[in-house]
């Protein structure tokens, strides 16, 4: 990492303190952290969030997003929407690791009821550490940004 990158995080009320352990951890790497996701359990709504961390990293304001609900596919779903978005939900660190080099994903989504806090900060150090590996895997990605 040559510049501080932004990494937009947010989530709905499945795990407020998984979010912001996450937070705590990715700013303790040295990135810059936009954390707008809510401060209580008040049931929210995923698609909000999700989207709203979405137009962050589409608009360039943040480089890369980690978003969280219960299982991580619906506020994926919600990302996945605005235009420029590739989100991934991933449960293991081999997933994460390859919807970055293969497919430039610039957002990760985690079920906080799928995987443990552990497990998670670990998910979370696999995408942010892997690259995009370009060639035959930016073809595919053009196909995908149609």
């Amino acid at each position: 990492m040559t510049q501080t990158q932004r990494i937009v995080v947010s989530s709905d009320h499945a795990d407020i303190q998984l979010r912001q352990d996450i937070a705590a951890h990715i700013t303790a790497l040295g990135y810059d952290v936009v954390d707008i996701g809510p401060t209580t359990s008040q049931s929210t709504d995923y698609p909000i969030h999700g989207k709203a961390a979405a137009e962050r990293v589409a608009s360039g304001d943040c480089q890369l997003g980690v978003i969280i609900c219960g299982t991580g596919q619906g506020i994926m779903m919600a990302a996945n929407k605005v235009k420029g978005i590739r989100c991934g939900v991933c449960a293991d660190t081999f997933s994460a690791r390859m919807i970055r080099q293969h497919n430039d994903a610039n957002m990760l989504s985690i079920g906080a009821r799928v995987v443990g806090a552990g497990l998670a900060i670990e998910i979370v150090d696999a995408f942010l550490s892997a690259e995009f590996e370009g060639g035959r895997h930016a073809t595919r990605v053009d196909m995908i940004e149609g």
